[in-house]
C-alpha cells in the first residue's frame, strides 16, 4: 500500500511516499526558515505564498525519488488541521485536486495524529512500533500534551498545557535572547556547552505544588523577560550558555516529572515521545535516563521525524485509510481542529 502524504500546516511544505504505513519510500521537505527568519518567526500569508509555489514540485520531486508513478499510489493523505489556516488550504486543495484527478481516495489526517503515528515510521533501525495501550508525550510549538492511546484513533487527553506550548516558550525565549528565529534549536545547541548549576538566577518549574498533569511555561517565560528587562547588557558568551542551559533544563525537569507521573498513574509501561520539541538533545537525555531508571520503554522518532513531516501523516493517513476512513471533495481544513 503506497500512501503519498501532503504537509503544509505551518512553514514546511512536505510530501512523502509512505509503504504499507512503515517503510519510507521518498521523503521531501521545503523549508521557510531563511524566509521568515527576518521577522522572528512565522508570518502566515508568507508562508502560505511559499507553499503554493513549492507545493507542486516538491511532490513531483517525492514521487520520483520513490521511483513510482502517481497511478501507483493507492491514497493520498493530506493535514487537514490544527495550524494555519491559509497554509492548510493550499495542501488541502492541492490534495482534493490530485485525488480527484487520479481517482484515489482522500484521507484527511489530524497534524497532532501526523505525529503521533510517527513512532510507526520505519527508518531502517529495527525498532519494533509500540504497543497498545501507550502513553505518548506531544511537544511542539503549538502543543504540549500527555495522551493516553489505546488504539488507532483511540485516545484519551490526560493533561496539556494551560498557556504556552514548550516549543513556543522555547522559540520565545530565543527571541529574548537576540538568538533569531528558530530560537529553540539555538537554545539546544548553547546549552549542550553550558552548566545550568552556573546560571546566576534560579529559574521556576511551573505547577510546582499540584499533583495533575496539566503544564504551564507562562510563568517560565515571564521569569526569563524579568531578567533579560533588568541586566545592563545582554547575555553573551559562556554565560549565555550557562543560562541557556539552566532554562532548558527548567523546561525538561517538567516534562519528564510529569510524564513519568502519569506512566505510573496510569499502569503503562511505554512512553512514545513526539513533536518538534522531541528533537531536542536534553530532553531526550533526560527521558533515556528515566526510561532507565524507572523500566519503561522509550520510543522517540528520529529528530528528521519529529519536526513538521509528510511521512507522518503518509503513516496516519495508511492507518486511518486501512479502518476505512475516507474524505471526500467536502473536506475542509480546520485551524482549532482537537484531537
Amino acid at each position: 500500500m503506497l500512501v503519498l502524504g501532503i504537509e503544509t500546516s505551518c512553514d514546511e511544505t512536505g510530501a512523502s511516499i509512505v509503504e504499507d504505513g512503515r517503510r519510507v519510500r521518498a521523503d521531501v521537505v521545503a523549508s521557510q526558515i531563511l524566509t521568515h527568519a527576518p521577522y522572528g518567526g512565522v508570518v502566515p500569508e508568507v508562508a502560505s505564498r511559499q507553499h503554493v509555489a513549492t507545493i507542486v514540485p516538491v511532490i513531483r520531486r517525492a514521487v520520483a525519488d520513490a521511483g513510482i508513478a502517481f497511478s501507483d499510489l493507492d491514497a493520498v493523505a493530506v493535514t487537514c488541521g490544527p495550524g494555519l489556516v491559509g497554509a492548510l488550504l493550499v495542501g488541502v486543495e492541492t490534495a482534493k485536486a490530485l485525488a480527484f484527478a487520479l481517482g484515489k481516495p482522500l484521507v484527511g489526517v489530524n497534524h497532532l495524529a501526523g505525529h503521533l503515528a510517527a513512532a510507526w515510521l520505519d527508518d531502517g533501525n529495527g525498532t519494533p512500533p509500540p504497543s497498545y495501550p501507550h502513553l505518548a508525550l506531544l511537544v511542539s510549538g503549538g502543543h504540549t500534551a500527555l495522551i493516553h492511546i489505546d488504539g488507532p484513533g483511540q485516545t484519551r487527553l490526560l493533561g496539556a498545557t494551560r498557556d504556552d506550548a514548550a516549543g513556543e516558550a522555547f522559540d520565545k525565549v530565543g527571541k529574548m535572547l537576540g538568538l533569531g528565529y528558530p530560537g529553540g534549536v539555538k537554545i539546544d545547541k548553547l546549552a549542550a556547552t553550558g552548566d545550568a548549576r552556573r546560571a546566576a538566577t534560579a529559574l521556576p518549574r511551573a505547577l510546582p505544588g499540584r499533583d495533575d498533569l496539566d503544564f504551564s511555561f507562562s510563568g517560565l517565560k515571564t521569569a526569563v523577560a524579568t531578567i533579560v528587562a533588568r541586566r545592563a547588557a545582554p547575555f553573551e558568551g559562556q554565560e549565555l550558555a550557562d543560562f541557556c542551559a539552566a532554562f532548558q533544563e527548567a523546561v525538561v525537569d517538567v516534562l519528564v516529572r510529569k510524564s513519568r507521573r502519569a506512566l505510573a498513574r496510569e499502569g503503562l509501561r511505554e512512553l512514545v515521545v513526539c513533536g518538534g520539541v522531541a528533537a531536542n538533545r536534553g530532553l531526550r537525555a533526560a527521558l533515556a535516563e528515566a526510561a532507565r531508571e524507572d523500566g519503561f520503554r522509550l520510543i522517540i522518532p528520529p529528530p528528521k521525524r519529529c519536526t513538521d513531516n509528510a511521512a507522518m501523516i503518509a503513516a496516519a493517513g495508511s492507518q486511518l485509510y486501512a479502518r476505512g476512513v475516507i474524505a471526500g471533495p467536502e473536506l475542509a481544513v480546520d485551524p482549532g481542529l482537537p484531537l
